[in-house]
């Protein structure tokens, strides 16, 4: 295998080619795989591991069919490559079995002409690009609601007093028939004043931050549903208790995360669901940076925090504009949750994640822990 991993190294730039060719391939930090002839696995590389979910000892036992169905494109691509001993290039690849599920994955191909057949597969996952380009823009459309909230304040909550302190005074003065359509006018002013005042936290107020412990939070989210909306619903916790404060609102934190709770919450005690489930988990994740709109300055977001249901997942025309304003699934939502949360998320320099599909939804949060300086202030 070492002379395989070797002539694979060869096609890495020439400076790199100096040092240990299966150190190189190691140390790269996307996923690298070597197949044989008949698509075994000759050599990964730990991203590969992390990619693939599987050790390369495990994967040393297996052929590329073992993990990915016989008509996924990634096979005609390898043969392709193969065919015109050429490099290939496939982009928006998605890779779904029952052991993987990956979609927006960029693959390119490479034959490796002093073995024949093996191709050496480089795949570099977008989808937390595409997420980082989807909040920007989630984050613009937020600021016009911002904007229209403003304007719903000054120009309509001053009428809609008025409205209901005359439909007040008419409850008092007229007979019953009537008294029915002044508690009618009342409610309704009352419920746009409430719409109005939900629009109106999407405004660009700066945050108070400190540090908080993301454990808290949840746990706090997770008595709140259990004793209420989530009643009847198993909640299960994987926390890593090594993990260091967040920099961020603890309010705001609490809001994000139960807005995430109490949707999955819905989605899983949908009819024919007989064992509804949300896994709340925290983990440490190395690599993960964003660079801060309109600096030079670059944040790092290693702790990770997932919402997980079991839910029938999120329909296919609505998950791309998930956490836009006004869109939603349900017949009485307002569709402001979501872009609540991913304004919130924003704010606190994060980056939120979802990925669906029938059986298990998955809400990523991507948060920045605090800093040396940051603690002495």
């Amino acid at each position: 295998m070492t002379s395989v991993v070797a002539r694979a190294a060869r096609l890495l730039p020439g400076r790199q080619r100096a040092a240990d060719p299966g150190a190189i391939l190691s140390a790269l930090p996307v996923p690298v795989i070597l197949l044989d002839q008949e698509n075994r696995f000759r050599h990964v590389n730990l991203a590969a591991e992390q990619f693939l979910g599987m050790s390369a000892a495990s994967l040393a036992q297996l052929r590329l069919s073992d993990l990915v169905p016989p008509d996924s494109p990634l096979f005609l691509l390898i043969e392709q490559v193969r065919q015109t001993e050429a490099t290939i290039s496939d982009h928006d690849m998605t890779l779904e079995s029952p052991r993987l599920h990956k979609r927006g994955i960029t693959v390119q191909g490479s034959p490796l002409p002093e073995e024949q057949g093996a191709v050496l597969l480089v795949m570099q996952d977008a989808s937390a690009a595409r997420a980082l380009d989807r909040q920007l823009a989630f984050r613009g459309a937020a600021r016009s609601v911002s904007g229209m909230a403003a304007i719903l304040a000054h120009e309509v909550k001053n009428p809609l007093s008025g409205i209901r302190g005359a439909a007040q005074l008419l409850e008092a003065s007229v007979g019953p028939a009537d008294r029915e359509l002044a508690e009618l006018i009342r409610d309704e002013a009352d419920r746009i004043r409430a719409l109005v005042d939900r629009m109106e936290v999407f405004g660009e107020k700066p945050i108070k931050r400190n540090a908080v412990n993301i454990h808290r939070v949840l746990e706090h989210v997770r008595k709140l549903a259990q004793s209420g909306f989530a009643a009847h619903v198993h909640f299960q916790e994987n926390y890593d208790p090594s993990l260091p404060p967040v920099w961020g609102n603890r309010d705001q934190l609490v809001q994000v995360v139960l807005n995430l709770v109490k949707n999955a919450a819905e989605a899983v005690t949908q009819e024919g669901n007989l064992h509804p489930e949300i896994v709340l988990t925290t983990g440490f994740q190395h690599g993960m940076r964003i660079a801060v709109p309109g600096s030079n300055t670059r944040v790092d977001l290693p702790l990770c925090v997932v919402v997980r249901d079991n839910g029938p997942g999120i329909p296919d025309d609505i998950r791309p504009h998930l956490f836009e304003p006004f869109v939603t699934s349900r017949a009485t939502g307002s569709g402001l949750g979501l872009a609540l949360v991913a304004k919130i998320v924003g704010d606190h320099g994060g980056l939120i994640e979802v990925d669906s599909r029938p059986g298990r939804t998955e809400f990523r949060l991507h948060l920045p822990v605090i800093t040396d300086e940051e603690g002495d202030t």
